[in-house]
């Protein structure tokens, strides 16, 4: 299976980007793990609406040029459905069993994903009512991506 997050924004944190290449490294006997870091746009601290609306369509036209018309698209949005562990797995199980051989998460920005991305994809997952930083995000994202293929091949990682 080929796994790909497109992701707002550049890691700086050392924790994270040790954290994000041990999860990639567990990951490759699992999935084709790919990693598309989009640049984020530059927005002062008081934007209007309409601001913000301009910074997520730009951010937004850049991931979309990543969409492939072959892949199940995932945005992670704090509105979308929330799943235990196990459901995450059945859902990549189901996915794989259908013939899903691509999968895309979709982590916005700090001020989320445009209308139009969210449009675009199969489904929309929530990981907590809660706001994350969206660099956390792609660790806590790789982190149940890992726990769901061992979940799938039955070992005990995740208990």
């Amino acid at each position: 299976m080929n796994i790909t997050i497109i992701t707002v924004g550049k890691l700086k944190e050392k924790y994270l980007k040790d954290g994000i290449n041990e999860y990639s490294k567990r990951l490759s006997r699992f999935c084709r793990l790919d990693i598309i870091e989009i640049n984020d746009e530059k927005a002062p601290d008081n934007l209007s609406q309409r601001e913000a609306l301009l910074v997520k369509s730009k951010e937004g036209d850049a991931i979309d040029k990543y969409l492939k018309d072959n892949t199940y698209k995932i945005a992670l949005y704090i509105e979308g459905k929330m799943l235990s562990s196990e459901e995450f797995a059945k859902t990549i199980e189901d996915l794989r069993i259908k013939g899903t051989s691509s999968i895309a998460f979709i982590i916005g920005g700090s001020l989320g994903l445009s209308e139009g991305i969210i449009s675009k994809c199969d489904m929309k997952l929530s990981f907590s009512k809660m706001t994350f930083p969206h660099q956390l995000m792609r660790l806590i994202l790789l982190e149940q991506i890992y726990r769901g293929f061992k979940i799938i091949s039955g070992e005990t990682y995740h208990k």
